[in-house]
């Protein structure tokens, strides 16, 4: 079971984020990418997969990868937001997610969200692999703009109904964060073989590109956590689950 060293952990605070190698064996990544291609692709839209099927449970819960987060969390409970797998064929450059922070699409109380990014095939920034701005987090939520860049990245909105701990509910609108007047040359482009991953913050401002390689196809799975106890405002994913 992997465990951050004291360095990782420094690195995961001062940066916002930090790449561990070896969450999953090269068998454990290409089971999972083969098992995935036998179903619907319309499958993927699901965010609650780790719930309805055994393999996506199998990586949203990896030792390995629980119990980094729990670290992160300082020793809570890691509970499951989501989980998503992501995947970008060659020579797909508007297939991109415009640079943004978790927050912006996920409001929780308290602000305890994290993610874990794995490369399920080796990855960088000609493929369309993740980028990160080091130290955005420390700055709290910064403004946003709806991305209009096609080029580049998805453009989309819609409309989600949020809930309160009170019960209270509401609609809000939600669309393809891009941060304001956002420094180009702050942002960098991870190299993540395949089987390691990215944890990184609520408030780090991460993304990527389209895949601009002739041959390579870029997969990631994508979980985010919380730590038991906090609440999360989108109804659709509000009905969090133990990782543990």
């Amino acid at each position: 079971m992997i465990t951050l060293t004291n360095e990782q952990l420094n690195h995961y605070r001062e940066n916002g984020y930090v790449v561990v190698p070896g969450l999953l064996t090269q068998k454990e990544a290409d089971e999972f990418v083969r098992y995935e291609a036998s179903q619907d692709p319309e499958w993927r839209n699901h965010l609650d997969n780790h719930k309805r099927d055994a393999h996506w449970a199998a990586v949203a819960k990896h030792p390995n990868i629980v119990n980094v987060v729990r670290q992160i969390l300082a020793g809570k409970k890691p509970m499951i937001v989501q989980t998503m797998y992501l995947e970008k064929k060659p020579a797909e450059p508007g297939k991109g997610t415009a640079l943004h922070q978790d927050s912006h699409y996920l409001p929780n109380d308290p602000d305890t969200l994290m993610a874990c990014w794995v490369a399920m095939s080796d990855t960088d920034g000609e493929n369309g692999g993740l980028c990160v701005v080091p130290g955005s987090h420390k700055k709290g939520l910064y403004s946003t703009h709806k991305a209009t860049n096609s080029q580049d990245h998805q453009v989309w909105e819609s409309e989600h109904l949020m809930r309160d701990r009170n019960g209270k509910e509401w609609k809000q609108k939600f669309y393809s964060f891009e941060i304001d007047g956002l420094d180009r040359s702050t942002i960098r482009n991870l190299e993540v073989p395949q089987g390691a991953g990215v944890f990184f913050s609520s408030h780090t401002i991460h993304g990527s590109y389209g895949n601009r390689s002739p041959n390579r196809v870029r997969r990631a799975f994508a979980t985010h956590f919380v730590a038991e106890g906090t609440w999360v405002l989108r109804a659709d994913v509000q009905d969090v689950v133990p990782a543990i």
